[in-house]
């Protein structure tokens, strides 16, 4: 590494060994599948080098920036992975660090609590999960207004613990408010407008309306298709949720060639830990 320009202080090898593991570490990992083996390699150095920021006393953002990304992103890891506590702990440091750091109405706070939220939703604690999802909505809402994609996404989180909760009903108007949004900014095509049709098709099968959830599934399987290779992840969930759908309207025929090409995906893939049904979004 070279040296420090005159005058000013060399780097502190935390701050180097941070930088570089952020650096190498994929960006990308719930739609990457690829990405995984790298994380795999990089976790243990990772949870090493952040072990030594102490939130109550660093004062360098670059320390504490490159601390929360890689907590985080090692947070969503685990996560896809079902290593739920493990996630838990690193996404409670994570908030902990970003609070300290930035306040608690920051959006990054917004981003830190939906995560822990999510795990704590996947640990079977949804009673818990819901306070973080309300407050993360009302933090992203405050910050970039009410029509913005970020909201959706809180919006979209929070109506999946609603509907684990048992209160379908008051998630539905969420979930239809998240849909215009991300429609709007994204066009009608985009990947993310899939998972936000797919989950409000889900909420309408628990509200005993399965024949309206039925072209919101054949429309987000037509999206995933196109936008993915054949064998994602995310056609394997649009064809479960689909075939599901086909089975409570008496279609066994068709849903039965929808599971078995879904099962073929899962087959090749890592087992998804969060099953069908709704998808969350970190």
């Amino acid at each position: 590494m070279p040296p420090a320009p005159a005058g000013r202080p060399s780097p502190h090898p935390l701050e180097v060994a941070l930088g570089l593991l952020r650096a190498d570490a994929p960006g990308d990992i719930d739609t990457s599948p690829q990405s995984w083996p790298r994380w795999q390699v990089l976790l243990p150095h990772i949870l090493a080098a952040a072990a030594h920021t102490d939130p109550s006393t660093a004062t360098d953002t670059a320390v504490m920036d490159d601390t929360v990304w890689l907590l985080g992103q090692a947070g969503i890891y685990l996560w896809i992975h079902a290593r739920m506590m493990e996630a838990r702990f690193l996404e409670e440091r994570a908030l902990t660090i970003t609070e300290a750091a930035r306040g608690a109405d920051h959006p990054d706070t917004a981003i830190r609590l939906n995560n822990l939220a999510l795990t704590l939703q996947d640990l079977g604690e949804p009673g818990n999960a819901l306070p973080l999802l309300e407050r993360a909505l009302a933090i992203t809402e405050t910050a970039y207004g009410p029509d913005h994609p970020d909201v959706a996404i809180r919006l979209g989180n929070l109506a999946t613990t609603l509907s684990d909760l048992g209160e379908p009903d008051k998630a539905r108007p969420l979930l239809e408010r998240a849909l215009t949004i991300t429609e709007t900014a994204y066009g009608p095509d985009h990947p993310i407008v899939a998972i936000r049709l797919g989950n409000l098709a889900m909420t309408l099968k628990d509200l005993g309306e399965p024949a309206k959830a039925r072209p919101l599934l054949e429309r987000a399987l037509t999206i995933t298709e196109t936008a993915y290779a054949p064998d994602h992840p995310h056609v394997a969930i649009r064809l479960s949720n689909l075939a599901t759908i086909l089975l409570e309207l008496g279609e066994l025929d068709r849903a039965r060639p929808l599971q078995e090409r879904a099962s073929a995906i899962r087959g090749k893939r890592q087992p998804d830990p969060h099953g069908t049904n709704q998808e969350a979004e970190a």
